[in-house]
């Protein structure tokens, strides 16, 4: 993941009446088939910049910002936040970007579980997806994985707290998680200053991370083709919550990215890339 704030060569459009209203932050570049990328949290579109290079303009791209980011509007309720908001923008973004047609989706973190949330949901029309490291915690309390939920439940409780009792980069408790101790503190100064500008945001993906509890029957629903990419340095929660998944989905593949961690689209972009474009390609073609 690289946070970064939207750039003003990327558009925005509102969201039909029948939405919710507010601007949807939409870039689109190249020619081919069209791949959907979604970002996670503290992140704009603008974290798939490695990735979209790697893959030398053979597709066209789309990208576009969660909920709270970059040139998306915040139109959750605070009191009340409902994953419908975010699988509402991802349907919008999917219909637009391909033209009433099947699209590939690509998401990392929240922005993975969002569009694990909206093919689950069924109405927008895909043609392969790809989620690198959703979270996911509820899938592991529903496994009876009590010991590796609480890993997750602990650390955002404590992030919370420590937000909530004035700590300004409250933050890095999530993202030295993810990346391991003193990620945070790599950042460059930019990308930890967006992060704490947007903790508001994260915690509300995070209240909807813990809700949005998709049974393994529902997974099962999922006859999307998908591919799992989680890092093979990653945090071992996020590592059991990604193999729960993979196996749950009927058609579904799980890859270990070789000493990534969460952060792997930064990191490891052109390995991700190749994985995303392999898997597009053979679903496609009807070979997964």
């Amino acid at each position: 993941m690289e946070p970064l704030a939207a750039s003003k060569e990327i558009e925005q459009f509102e969201a039909p009446e029948a939405a919710s209203p507010g601007r949807i932050e939409y870039q689109e570049q190249g020619d081919g088939p069209v791949i959907v990328f979604v970002p996670g949290s503290f992140s704009t579109g603008a974290a798939w910049r490695s990735v979209v290079q790697a893959l030398r303009g053979r597709w066209r791209v789309v990208t576009t910002s969660l909920l709270g980011y970059g040139g998306t509007d915040e139109r959750r309720d605070v009191a009340a936040p409902r994953m419908a908001d975010e699988i509402d923008l991802l349907e919008e973004v999917i219909w637009r970007a391909g033209r009433g047609g099947p699209v590939h989706v690509v998401g990392h973190s929240f922005g993975a579980q969002v569009a694990l949330a909206t093919a689950a949901h069924a109405c927008a029309p895909l043609t392969s997806l790809s989620l690198i490291e959703p979270p996911c915690p509820a899938v592991l309390r529903l496994a009876g994985e009590e010991a590796r939920f609480a890993e997750f439940r602990t650390m955002t409780d404590r992030y919370a707290a420590a937000w909530h009792a004035g700590e300004r980069d409250a933050a890095r408790r999530v993202i030295d998680f993810y990346g391991g101790a003193g990620t945070f503190d790599g950042f460059p100064a930019r990308v930890r200053e967006f992060v704490v500008r947007t903790t508001a945001s994260n915690l509300l993906d995070w209240v909807l991370a813990y809700a949005d509890a998709t049974s393994a029957r529902e997974l099962a629903a999922v006859r999307v083709p998908t591919r799992v990419l989680r890092g093979a340095l990653g945090h071992p929660a996020v590592r059991r919550s990604n193999e729960l998944i993979a196996r749950a989905l009927p058609h579904a593949d799980l890859v270990d990215v070789a000493d990534a961690s969460h952060f792997m689209i930064a990191t490891h972009a052109a390995e991700v890339a190749a994985r995303i474009e392999a898997h597009a390609v053979a679903a496609a073609v009807g070979r997964v």
